[in-house]
C-alpha cells in the first residue's frame, strides 16, 4: 500500500506562483511512474505532469514552460512549481503513484486561481 498526501494548494491571483507537496508513505519499492492530475469545476480528471524514478518528466501541453515537476527521494515527496498561473489552472490537484500497474492517489488540494 501506499499513501500519499497533497499540500500546498490555496488562492492565488493570476500570473502568481504556488508550489505542491506530495508526500509519500508505505510499501514504495515498486514504484514506477508518480505525477500530478487535476480536475476542474464540470471538467474530467486530466494529466499535469508525470515523472520517473530515472528523472525522465512529461507534461500536459497546458502547463509546459510554466510548471515543473520534481522529486526529493530522500523525503519521500514530489513536488509541483506552478508559475504564471491562468484562472483556467483552477483545479482540485490530486497526486499519483504507479506501483505494479496500481494507481495510488492522494486525497486532492485545491487551488484557485482568482483576483
Amino acid at each position: 500500500q501506499v499513501q500519499l498526501v497533497e499540500s500546498g494548494g490555496g488562492l492565488v491571483q493570476p500570473g502568481g506562483s504556488l508550489r505542491l507537496s506530495c508526500a509519500a508513505s508505505g510499501s514504495l519499492f515498486g514504484i514506477t511512474s508518480m505525477g500530478w492530475y487535476r480536475q476542474g469545476p464540470g471538467s474530467q480528471r486530466e494529466l499535469v505532469a508525470t515523472i520517473t524514478p530515472g528523472g525522465s518528466t512529461n507534461y500536459a501541453d497546458s502547463v509546459k514552460g510554466r510548471f515543473a515537476i520534481s522529486g526529493d527521494n530522500p523525503k519521500n515527496t514530489m513536488y509541483l512549481q506552478m508559475n504564471s498561473l491562468k484562472p483556467e489552472d483552477t483545479a482540485i490537484y490530486y497526486c499519483n503513484v504507479v506501483k505494479y500497474r496500481i494507481q495510488y492517489w492522494g486525497q486532492g488540494t485545491q487551488v484557485t486561481v482568482s483576483s
